[in-house]
């Protein structure tokens, strides 16, 4: 008897094996359907060419703030910390007063925080405020009361009057001078030093005179970029944030489930699929492969459900295209012969365990009767 009653419990399973089998499982048959609770808060859209043309029609691609673009970098005015090396050809008194065998450095002008230095017969000089030129010819002026035609030359040795800051995902981070030299986004992270695999290129911020500009590093792959036209002043704060809290949940049936960083404005599914190893090809159901999208923001909008049929001929084009958002959910489905075989895995010990129970009522019953 408790032989049947085993046999039966695991008919009874086996009917409503898909109700029972363990793992995770998308039912997506109450999607849509009038009165179902899950009618108002899921949207199933499927992933078609006419959606991949609808996507792009919408796009826009990201653009430069004009006011950014229309800033210019002007002639560079010395400041305060600045050091200067001023050279009077034929006066080495006044050139290199420390002597020549002394380094550069030591025979620079400090510009004082007041904006002044001093130098020689001429005394207090204000040089903060001034091109390089308009210093250089104020300071041979003075000194032809005293010197025969001076020849007179001015270099900044260190730029410390004027500087941009840069942090988050970069090597180094902290002060970059502005120099004579324009110095544009581009070259200012090229310094410092991006890290591609934790920084979010899509997120660029300058900070300039109390305004927030969002920029596009990923941008510079497009050939009409105009972030290198983008000059830094002093004063200016970049900061690329880091791509931690950017991910595309990768789940269910494919070779290596992950969360992915979000390090580009732009990946598309086929990208993201890909990069996990692809599809399982022994457990996976081609047509339940899905992108859940607006799940963070369930209590204020439905979330939308896209399912793509994996196979179709065109699903890899199609794929290539659909265009995937920071905090999506890909989730592929298992095959119904994969719940299958997990359901019996499951039932097989329980049978075992029914078998041997079986078994050994019947070997009592037996020695009972002798």
């Amino acid at each position: 008897m408790i032989r049947s009653l085993s046999l039966a419990v695991l008919a009874g399973l086996a009917l409503q094996g898909c109700m029972f089998s363990p793992g995770q499982y998308l039912d997506t048959s109450e999607i849509g359907t009038e009165g179902s609770p899950e009618s108002s808060r899921v949207e199933l859209i499927p992933i078609t060419p006419k959606l991949i043309a609808q996507n792009a029609a919408t796009y826009v691609s990201s653009s430069v703030p004009a006011e950014l673009l229309a800033f210019k970098p002007q002639a560079y005015k010395i400041g305060a910390n600045d050091v200067l090396y001023i050279t009077v050809w034929d006066h080495p008194e006044l050139t290199a007063p420390s002597g020549p065998q002394q380094q550069i450095d030591a025979n620079g002008r400090l510009v004082r925080p007041d904006g002044s230095i001093y130098y020689p017969y001429i005394g207090k000089v204000d040089a903060a405020g001034k091109t390089i030129e308009e210093l250089r010819a104020i300071i041979a002026q003075r000194l032809a009361q005293y010197v025969d035609s001076p020849q007179v030359d001015l270099n900044v040795l260190r730029f410390a009057s004027q500087k941009a800051t840069l942090a988050g995902a970069v090597s180094k981070a902290g002060p970059v001078p502005i120099t004579t030299s324009p110095l544009n986004i581009i070259e200012a992270l090229g310094a410092a030093g991006v890290e591609p695999s934790n920084a979010d290129l899509s997120g660029l911020i300058l900070t300039r005179d109390g305004h927030e500009y969002l920029l596009n590093l990923d941008s510079l792959n497009n050939s009409n970029s105009k972030l290198q036209n983008v000059f830094l002043k002093d004063g200016d704060q970049l900061y690329l944030p880091y791509n931690d809290r950017k991910k595309i949940y990768v789940m269910g049936e494919v070779l290596a489930p992950q969360a992915i960083k979000f390090k580009t404005s732009r990946m598309n599914l086929s990208d993201v699929v890909g990069s996990v190893g692809g599809l399982n090809q022994n457990t996976s159901n081609g047509n339940a492969l899905y992108v859940i999208r607006g799940a963070d923001n369930l209590e204020t909008q439905p979330v939308k459900v896209y399912q793509l049929d994996a196979q179709s001929p065109v699903a890899f084009a199609i794929a290539t295209h659909f265009e995937l958002k920071p905090q999506d959910i890909v989730y592929v489905g298992p095959a119904q012969v994969t719940r299958w075989n997990r359901l019996i895995s499951q039932l097989l010990p329980s049978a075992t365990i029914l078998g041997t129970g079986a078994s050994a009522t019947n070997n009592l019953s037996e020695a009972n009767s002798r």
